[in-house]
């Protein structure tokens, strides 16, 4: 049997029915790239119970979302545009990934993932990156299609050691960028791992793991088969999961 691996939906409401939906490439990313069978979870009130969840799947994958996590988590600021949270992933994803980590279970956190951790273990966000001087803007035009939104962005620069060295022997490469928030201070756990031009994160590990985990800003699910750097991502989450199911 392939691993299982969850991945975590975004509550919305559709004409006028709540909804828990993951974007398809996530899934085929998962199937394909991962080589496992995609389970997705939803965000209930209350949250699905850590132990159930985790024992019906081998890893998660913490997915990316046009909405952010809620700023009281981190101290920040009122939203200005509370439309854009989703109190119900928040109140499942929080608490989930202090458990998944400390289990050791195979992670992989993209974009709104990456933020989600870093405040569950302690960090905080920007919540306007391009208002931050001295950073770029990291947002997608609105107007642009979708292959120019998901399309090369900026460089990124990875450390010598970690994760994503382990997995490729590129240390720069250029990504995609389609997110307005980021980490501001970093989580003590976490190591950040690769870093934008203008000294943005854009990817973490933890400094002391006890299983494979890895957070990146950018979304490697797009047309991951194209990109070699996306390829190992996957090709090592997948070797992780492979374990962990055996």
């Amino acid at each position: 049997m392939r691993p299982r691996v969850g991945l975590i939906s975004d509550r919305r409401v559709l004409e006028n029915h709540a909804t828990h939906l993951v974007l398809e490439p996530y899934v085929a990313a998962v199937r394909d790239g991962a080589d496992a069978v995609p389970l997705l979870l939803p965000v209930l009130d209350p949250p699905l119970d850590h132990d159930d969840i985790l024992g019906a799947v081998d890893g998660l994958l913490f997915t990316g979302s046009p909405s952010n996590v809620a700023p009281h988590y981190y101290g920040g600021t009122p939203a200005r545009e509370p439309k854009w949270e989703d109190r119900h992933r928040d109140a499942l994803t929080l608490a989930l990934i202090r458990t998944v980590l400390a289990r050791g279970i195979p992670c992989l956190a993209i974009c709104r993932g990456i933020q989600e951790v870093n405040v569950a273990l302690g960090g905080s966000l920007f919540q306007h990156v391009h208002e931050v001087p001295g950073r770029i803007d990291h947002r997608e035009r609105d107007g642009d299609p979708v292959e120019v939104q998901y399309g090369p962005a900026h460089e990124v620069v990875v450390s010598d050691f970690g994760v994503i060295a382990g997995l490729t022997p590129e240390r720069r490469f250029v990504v995609n960028s389609l997110h307005g928030q980021g980490i501001d201070r970093l989580a003590p756990p976490l190591r950040a791992e690769a870093h934008a031009p203008d000294g943005q994160i854009e990817a973490v590990s933890l400094l002391n793991p006890n299983g494979f985990f890895l957070g990146v800003q950018w979304h490697p699910e797009w047309h991951w088969a194209d990109h070699p750097v996306s390829r190992a991502i996957w090709s090592g989450f997948a070797a992780a999961l492979r374990s962990a199911a055996a």
